[in-house]
């Protein structure tokens, strides 16, 4: 037997332990967390169309797959105004030189 006295092992602390995956993201650092885009709308002068750029930004707060939905109704209700453009009456259309309305 031998009167020497074994090493110890080195224990581990804080400086030798290898890195450790970082935790879970918060929230607001989540890159895949629902974020506004802060894209400016420029009012068009026309009510409803207003309305329906601004609800636009419902989709911020949204995940991607709920975009979809948003964008669908503002595409329908911009249609809607468009088509309503044409079914408004105008002026009568001015008689052409054989008496009928061209």
């Amino acid at each position: 037997m031998s009167d020497t006295v074994p090493e110890a092992e080195p224990q581990a602390s804080a400086e030798t332990l290898p890195e450790t995956l970082p935790a879970e993201p918060a929230p607001e650092d989540d890159p895949a967390a629902p974020a506004p885009l802060n894209v400016p709308r420029t009012p068009t002068g026309d009510a409803e169309v207003d309305a329906r750029l601004d609800r636009l930004a419902d989709a911020d707060h949204l995940a991607t797959d709920g975009h979809v939905e948003v964008y669908e109704d503002v595409h329908r209700g911009l249609r809607d105004a468009l088509t309503a453009l044409d079914a408004r009456p105008g002026p009568p259309a001015p008689l052409s030189s054989y008496g009928s309305r061209s």
